[in-house]
């Protein structure tokens, strides 16, 4: 059977009136706020971008900054970052980084007004790697939650366990490194007492567990991948720029044993989550990965990358061990996947828009697809859902909101005045965007 899973500053007064000044909100009302972890990681609270039930209550499908309509409130950050926010009790965590990396932050937010309760410096660097693109940031990561922390994850510029009361710093680690080349992009996750990490880098790759009470690293497991890119010299060619990836794993149960699956460049694998020994591997072509894994009854899906990217259905069970590429690959959809939003599952179809606005669907038990649509826009935001409908979210302010079904059928077309390529997140009955500068609230 198979179950899926599910250095600072500390803020002074002067730090308390410096967020005032910053608190720039444009407020029609308020947001009701419940006591629980609402959406505690990127990915929500199942790590599949399902809203609960508990939140998806009212959640709005219709809104309009001009004229103003259904926006509950509207908060100007300050810095850059594609953090998605991460909610519970009442509180909305996002980070932000300078435009070049030297200095990073956390911002927390009241959910129901929008009014910043804390925008503390967390790390400062020196000299940060330069980004190379115009598209990352170095902030991308998002927070993960619990009800006594908040996990702050840089990539290589740190980590941090935060009490999420008065942002005192519980532990911090800045000692696990690699060269992103691009900048950072996976997110942490949480399983048991263990904090999940990855690093694909363009020197080293590996995915790494942290005791989350103590920051003390539990295991390391380096990738195993065979990359096919040395040169006539035996060095990486683009600087190893085709080994890097931004994904952020998953944990399910197969059989007894608890597996992070974890996507990387050229491969995918399986580690049992407790040692870290790698499991399974399965090979593919592409890198950038960026999309978790799904699953669905006793099968991995796994999105393989950007440019190109494959969409597939890997079995799982007691016989799914060591290169599974040429054994356990039940379809593998070669052409029409998403490159850097992720694909959602709701039932037994997978949900995709890709970067030039295609979307299609696609069912999961034989890769099939059974329907494809577009819409306009640049699309890196992976997309969210509740009551039967799904949020598809722009780099130009558009957000489409589509059925979840076997045929397409466009529910509203939304606009705001800036885009973003930060996922959003839901929480009692409202949806909160984090675009390039401003954190909203969509609801009544």
């Amino acid at each position: 059977m198979m179950f899926t899973a599910f250095g600072v500053k500390i803020p002074t007064a002067a730090d308390a009136l410096r967020a005032a000044v910053l608190c720039v909100v444009v407020s029609l009302g308020t947001v009701a706020a419940s006591e629980r972890l609402n959406w505690p990681v990127r990915t929500g609270p199942a790590l599949n971008g399902h809203v609960a039930d508990a939140d998806a209550q009212g959640l709005p499908t219709m809104w309009s900054e001009a004229p103003a309509s259904n926006i509950a409130w509207k908060l100007e950050l300050e810095g850059f970052g594609h953090s998605a926010p991460v909610i519970g009790h009442g509180r909305i965590w996002v980070t932000s980084a300078t435009k070049d990396g030297k200095q990073q932050f956390v911002y927390c937010v009241d959910q129901a007004t929008g009014k910043i309760l804390q925008h503390t410096l967390l790390f400062e660097n020196p000299e940060p790697e330069p980004l190379m693109n115009d598209v990352n940031t170095y902030a991308s990561p998002s927070c993960a939650l619990e009800d006594d922390a908040v996990y702050v994850h840089f990539g290589t510029y740190g980590t941090a366990k935060l009490n999420p009361a008065t942002l005192e710093i519980l532990w911090q680690r800045r000692d696990i490194n690699c060269r992103h080349f691009r900048g950072p992009g996976s997110s942490p996750i949480l399983w048991k007492d263990l904090l999940l990490l990855t690093f694909d880098g363009v020197d080293m790759q590996f995915i790494t567990a942290l005791n989350k009470h103590t920051g003390e690293t539990v295991w390391r497991t380096d990738r195993t991948t065979d990359y096919g890119d040395l040169d006539e010299n035996g060095q990486p060619k683009q600087e190893g720029d085709l080994r890097k990836a931004y994904s952020t794993p998953n944990v399910i149960e197969v059989n007894g044993q608890a597996q992070v699956v974890s996507v990387g460049s050229r491969a995918a694998f399986a580690y049992d989550v407790e040692t870290g020994e790698e499991l399974w591997t399965i090979r593919h072509d592409d890198f950038n990965a960026s999309s978790p894994p799904m699953f669905f009854e006793n099968h991995a899906i796994i999105n393989t990358g950007s440019r190109g990217s494959n969409l597939l259905s890997v079995r799982l069970d007691d016989s799914t061990r060591g290169d599974v590429s040429e054994s356990h690959v039940v379809w593998n959809r070669d052409k029409g996947n998403s490159d850097l939003s992720a694909p959602l599952l709701i039932g037994d179809r997978i949900f995709s828009i890709l970067n030039n606005g295609v979307i299609n669907c696609v069912d999961v038990r034989t890769g099939e697809e059974i329907w494809k649509d577009r819409v306009e826009g640049t699309f890196t935001a992976s997309p969210i859902t509740a009551n039967g409908v799904i949020y598809f979210c722009n780099e130009a302010g558009d957000c489409y909101v589509v059925k979840a079904a076997d045929t397409y059928e466009l529910i509203s077309h939304n606009h705001l005045d800036e885009g973003m390529r930060a996922s959003p997140a839901a929480a009692d009955g409202h949806v909160f965007f984090r675009t390039f500068t401003h954190l909203y609230a969509i609801g009544q």
